[in-house]
């Protein structure tokens, strides 16, 4: 009986467990999400504060993103080698301690490295709280586990431009990076006490593509630079930089070929299904992006709203974001994540198509049912493909794999800045916001998300075409091969 007794009580222990973990990956999400948008508010106090062009202290945000963008592979598979769990606790700790840095910069150039350590911390927590679901809850629930960590990725990226707003108004531009420190170190508190400790695969444990690294690093560093430099004009650093961009991937995937214990298996991508993955969160990635983009312009200049209103409209966006994300988990595990995906890409299809046929006649409410609309299938989307692509992935690759996925959509929101842009402006003829007409500004509207309308059916198209399988399908898979 006290046998009995004691066995009955462990699941509910694991239960709590489980919650206290998530809890942890939860909190890594946010703290990186607000790291990003936190800083954007801030950047003309900064130029004041630190006697900085605004094209100078645009590094303070770039420098974050490319760290992200640059590494988020490289760290997946370093986690994947030497402990996931461990590499965690070290990126939330270099988070914390780049935070306290920013917020003692006593210039610019400290202030950017600063923000490129926080940005590799970042990279380290964005890419092991996805690879770390699967070790921390059970299967039948990996789809509530990604709408959380969605709706927490939302939660930040809504939450920073107020809360830079507060903080700068009462304690000046340090409180941007210092009010990571404490949220930090209770994070890394959290995460030490109840993620669980596992021991590490011992294939290839010993070795570490450090080639593979650096090419790839620089290949994806080139490739963003050549879609953020030039304030979207396109000129012949942009193509250097975009040249240097595929050199240095020609020079990663060589050296891959070559490797005892590559970065990233090439073979990985014979897998159709990921590719299906990976290539519609990056279509995805680059229509989200034209929303961040266009609404600013077609709200104060199309509608003609205040500044104060225009902002209030744009968090319509990462509002639903942030409340959408966990029933979309829910659904993806009640209803199986590939209906879902197809549902969320179906749905951004929708939103698209509205946004494409919006006119100012229709006023907020027509925008803004739209960006609800677009949103909601992201939402639907992300949590759906994030389930799929993570449940099939093997223990040992759960990290790189990860990154990947991270990969392809900072991939997709810098091409969507650069080239959904740059058509907007073409389409707007917006060489001066101050002399562009509402009417051009919708056509400009319109233009894009025609654009992004073909997008979505091609990624549609290709979710229907490749489909990823079920975690189920997958468990049972592996469970044969063993």
């Amino acid at each position: 009986m006290k046998l009995l007794k004691s066995g009955s009580g462990l699941p509910a222990q694991r239960r709590l467990s489980s919650r206290w973990a998530l809890a942890s990956l939860a909190l890594s999400t946010l703290l990186a999400s607000l790291g990003a948008s936190v800083a954007t508010v801030g950047l003309p106090t900064l130029a004041q504060a630190l006697d900085a062009s605004f094209q100078q202290v645009q590094w303070v945000v770039l420098a974050y993103l490319l760290a992200i963008t640059t590494l988020i592979v490289s760290v997946g598979r370093l986690g994947d080698l030497i402990g996931r769990r461990k590499l965690l606790l070290m990126g939330i700790a270099l988070f914390t301690l780049a935070s306290a840095l920013c917020g003692v910069a006593p210039s610019l150039g400290w202030l950017v490295a600063g923000r490129a350590l926080q940005g590799l911390g970042a990279a380290v927590m964005m890419t092991l709280t996805l690879a770390l679901v699967g070790e921390t809850v059970a299967q039948e629930k990996t789809g509530s586990a990604m709408g959380l960590l969605a709706t927490l990725s939302a939660v930040g990226t809504a939450l920073g431009p107020s809360m830079g707003g507060l903080l700068i108004s009462r304690f000046g531009w340090q409180a941007l990076f210092l009010v990571n420190v404490p949220l930090g170190l209770l994070t890394l508190l959290l995460a030490w006490r109840a993620l669980p400790s596992r021991p590490t695969a011992n294939a290839e444990r010993t070795r570490f593509d450090v080639t593979g690294t650096l090419l790839l690093a620089l290949a994806l560093a080139a490739y963003a630079l050549a879609m953020t430099t030039g304030r979207g004009d396109f000129g012949w650093v942009n193509g250097a930089l975009l040249l240097a961009a595929v050199c240095g991937g020609g020079l990663f995937i060589l050296s891959q070929t070559r490797a005892a214990a590559p970065l990233i298996h090439l073979a990985l991508f014979r897998d159709r299904q990921l590719v299906s993955g990976l290539a519609t969160s990056a279509l995805v990635a680059t229509v989200m992006m034209a929303t961040l983009l266009v609404g600013p312009f077609y709200l104060s200049i199309a509608l003609g709203l205040p500044a104060t209103l225009v902002g209030l409209v744009l968090t319509a966006g990462p509002c639903v974001a942030a409340l959408a994300g966990v029933p979309a988990g829910y659904l993806a595990d009640r209803f199986g994540v590939v209906p879902m995906r197809r549902a969320g890409l179906a749905t951004l299809v929708l939103g698209c198509l509205m946004l494409s046929l919006v006119t100012p006649g229709l006023g907020i409410v027509g925008y803004v049912t739209s960006i609800v609309v677009t949103t909601f299938g992201y939402a639907l989307f992300q949590t759906a493909t994030n389930t799929a692509v993570m449940a099939g992935v093997a223990a040992n690759r759960r990290g790189v794999i990860a990154g990947l996925l991270n990969l392809s959509r900072n991939l997709g929101f810098f091409t969507g800045a650069s080239v959904l842009g740059a058509i907007f402006a073409a389409a707007s003829a917006m060489d001066d916001t101050r002399q562009a007409t509402p009417e051009a500004l919708t056509d400009g509207l319109h233009m894009t998300f025609g654009i992004a309308l073909a997008l979505m059916v091609l990624a549609l198209v290709t979710a229907f075409r490749y489909r990823v399988p079920e975690p189920s399908d997958n468990h049972q898979q592996v469970t044969c091969e063993r």
